[in-house]
Order: C-alpha cells, then sequence, then structure tokens
C-alpha cells in the first residue's frame, strides 16, 4: 500500500479537485493503485457484508504490530473507496484504528454528503468490519 497517499496528501490531492466529477476520477484512480489482489482475497470469510457490490477486505498482523490491509470490489468506484479507507488506516496498529476518528476524515473530504445512499452505506460497514477486526486483533 506504499503507492496510496497518507492522509494528509489525500485531504490534500482531494481539495485540489475542482468538482466533484474530478474528485469521483481521482477516488477511482486510487482504487486502481491498489494491488492485483490475490484469488485467496475472494473468500467468504473477507466480504464486508451491507455493501452493495462485492467488497473484499483481509488484514493481517505485521511482525511490527501494524495491519497490512488487502481489498477488491467489483465496482470501480467502490474500490476506489477501499482506497481511501485504506489511506486512512495504513500503518496504523489496531488500537490506533479502533481509536482513529474517521469521521473526522471524511468530513475533510466532504465524501459523505456525496455519496450515494448505498455507497454511505457500504462505506460504513468496510468502517465496521475494520474495527471490528481491529478489535479481535488487539
Amino acid at each position: 500500500m506504499a503507492n496510496l497517499p497518507d492522509k494528509e496528501k489525500l485531504v490534500r490531492n482531494f481539495n485540489r479537485c475542482a468538482n466533484w466529477e474530478e474528485k469521483y476520477l481521482y477516488i477511482i484512480e486510487l482504487g486502481a493503485k491498489l494491488p492485483e489482489s490475490s484469488e485467496s482475497l475472494h473468500q467468504p470469510e473477507y466480504v464486508i457484508s451491507g455493501c452493495q457490490s462485492q467488497v473484499w477486505i483481509r488484514m493481517t498482523p505485521q511482525s511490527d504490530s501494524t495491519i497490512a490491509f488487502e481489498g477488491d470490489s467489483d465496482a470501480a468506484i467502490v474500490k476506489g473507496l477501499i482506497a481511501v479507507v485504506f489511506s486512512l488506516y495504513q500503518g496504523l496498529k489496531p488500537a490506533e484504528i479502533l481509536a482513529l476518528d474517521v469521521g473526522h476524515w471524511f468530513g475533510e473530504l466532504a465524501l459523505t454528503q456525496h455519496l450515494t445512499p448505498s455507497r454511505s452505506q457500504g462505506l460504513e460497514a468496510m468502517i465496521r468490519a475494520i474495527r471490528h477486526n481491529a478489535q479481535s486483533l488487539s
């Protein structure tokens, strides 16, 4: 995930976009930066329920106690939203994931106001699943 921007750079890049069409294109571009997912990711235990599109997220503890993320979706914008979420959580330990106020960052991006209700629900489902998994890994 080294090719994803950190939280601050994500907000800066988002704010450089002139309008929401450009922001959606940037989200799709972020999704394209996610590494090609392996077939082992597309298993039932990694499915995020509550998303209209198919979404898979795997969290793997690393030797330095941080969590590595792998994710995929069958929809380009949703895959981009996965990348946005991973940008917020990359390099964090489980306790830091639980402590992070993603609402603040979504506010900085003005993201939730511009998503369809089903995408907002899917985004919330991703956050809930990540927090749940972080809780079990801490």
